[in-house]
């Protein structure tokens, strides 16, 4: 049995995102991501300016007039949600949390898809993969996948990328359109980020906090890593522990920047706290211009 609460967030949030799909996402969507191809749809008689390379020579010669195909884009994409749910996405110094976060532009996207007549499937993962629901269609099948998103009690605390993105190769043999919703605080998933972008279109959805690249002046504090557990006790007051640890973040993200090009995987950044509508329609924008 499913809790009330639980409910009710999955109607907060396809209300929210619904409004989002309709006047904003749903044109972007479907121009940027093109479907598997173009299908034979009919023959009609030649007009002025179509592609003679499309003349269809049997029916010209049965009816001594020129005929050409017609094609159409073969419009289904399933779409993969790969979503992880280690700790660190129970971290958030403003309104909402990395993982409510995350949810949330799972259920846009999802919403998108559907609205398009394509498929959405989903795989949650923290350090080991713990849930995988096949590409469906329809409404019905996208509000299960939010309530799987909200309902799941993760079993691991860290992150395993290489294992989610293995996984996802294996078990998505067609080519899909793969959203990776994580803070990607993980290391030696490169090799298996390379395959799965050869294989799928994949896009990189970062979610993070602005804590986590800079810490306030605030005297002596504790922190603890949320997959791991380990603790450290510093003092966020001395400016240079505040730097060094600022480069670090940055080196780190440079690394995955590189990472990511090399696989030519997009990467759309969200942060809690701002809006991730803009974000969201850059990428789209963005992508749109280059295709």
């Amino acid at each position: 049995m499913i809790p009330r609460e639980i409910l009710k967030q999955v109607r907060r949030i396809e209300i929210r995102t619904r409004g989002l799909v309709n006047e904003v996402f749903s044109g972007e969507y479907h121009s940027v991501f093109k479907g598997r191809g173009m299908s034979f749809a009919e023959v009609r008689e030649y007009q002025y300016g179509d592609d003679i390379r499309n003349i269809d020579w049997n029916v010209t010669a049965r009816s001594g007039a020129p005929f050409v195909k017609v094609y159409e884009e073969e419009r289904e994409l399933t779409v993969m949600l790969v979503v992880d749910v280690s700790a660190s996405g129970e971290f958030g110094s403003r309104e909402r949390r990395k993982g409510e976060l995350a949810v949330e532009i799972c259920g846009l996207l999802a919403f998108s898809a559907i609205k398009n007549n394509d498929k959405v499937g989903l795989i949650i993962f923290s350090d080991r993969v713990e849930k995988f629901v096949p590409p469906r269609k329809g409404r019905r099948h996208v509000l299960r996948v939010l309530r799987e998103l909200l309902y799941h009690k993760p079993e691991g605390r860290g992150t395993e990328l290489r294992t989610a993105l293995e996984y996802l190769t294996h078990v998505q043999r067609k080519r899909a359109v793969a959203f990776v919703v994580s803070d990607f605080q993980d290391v030696g998933f490169e090799k298996a980020l390379s395959v799965a972008g050869k294989r799928h279109d994949l896009i990189a959805i970062r979610i993070g906090d602005e804590r986590e690249e800079a810490l306030p002046d605030l005297g002596y504090m504790e922190l603890e890593d949320p997959e791991s557990g380990e603790v450290a006790v510093v003092n966020t007051s001395d400016p240079d522990f505040r730097e060094r640890f600022t480069q670090g973040v940055r080196r780190r993200r440079a690394e995955l920047d590189r990472a990511l090009r090399r696989s030519k995987v997009d990467v759309v950044d969200v942060v809690t706290g701002r809006p991730y509508v803009r974000p969201l329609m850059r990428f789209f924008e963005e992508r749109a211009r280059r295709q």
